[in-house]
């Protein structure tokens, strides 16, 4: 079982910023092979590791960040989504956000940004607003903006077995978030 040190290590010191969010099967295997069994035993081994800081940013990489790299394409990509929701509330209540630099501070609020539920992207994008503006709540508010207008991300539905919409399918023809970040399309041009 791993370490909320060694989650933290592997995460934020030997990926960084620049491997967060590129697609790598390398990294994605790696994550799989190191702490897969710890992401199986999350519900069990994250209460104590909520106590401090860092032992709650590592419970948010393990419950909202490794699983969306170990099972890509995968309804297991979300399958801790709820657990680390509540986790992320639990630590900003006790302000270990503020605690922590960015842009590690991030995924504190990343569970509210990965949320279908608006209520939660609403406060993804006050927290983003108040604590890490730039680019991070550029992001935040793509995604809000995108739950207010279908209610989910078009670009889970494959993954999760759904029929898209007929404006879900424009997004994902145009190249789905990837088209909305580069403004190759907007929210606003769709029929």
């Amino acid at each position: 079982m791993a370490t909320p040190d060694e989650i933290n290590s592997f995460w934020i010191d030997e990926t960084g910023e620049k491997g967060w969010y590129a697609r790598s099967d390398s990294l994605d295997q790696n994550i799989r092979e190191l702490f897969m069994e710890s992401w199986q035993q999350a519900g069990q081994i994250t209460p104590d590791w909520i106590q401090s800081p860092e032992g709650a940013l590592a419970a948010l990489i393990l419950t909202d960040q490794f699983p969306r790299n170990m099972f890509r394409d995968d309804p297991r990509a979300f399958a801790t989504d709820a657990l680390a929701l509540k986790l992320a509330d639990q630590a900003i209540a006790a302000g270990f956000d503020l605690q922590i630099a960015p842009p590690a501070r991030q995924f504190f609020y990343l569970p509210f940004e990965h949320s279908e539920k608006l209520s939660d992207q609403d406060r993804a994008v006050a927290l983003f607003a108040e604590f890490m503006p730039g680019e991070n709540l550029l992001h935040a508010q793509l995604h809000r903006d995108t739950i207010a207008r279908f209610g989910r991300f078009p670009w889970r539905n494959a993954a999760l077995g759904r029929d898209p919409t007929p404006e879900e399918l424009q997004v994902m023809q145009a190249g789905g978030y990837g088209a909305l970040v580069s403004g190759k399309l907007s929210l606003a041009d769709l029929a």
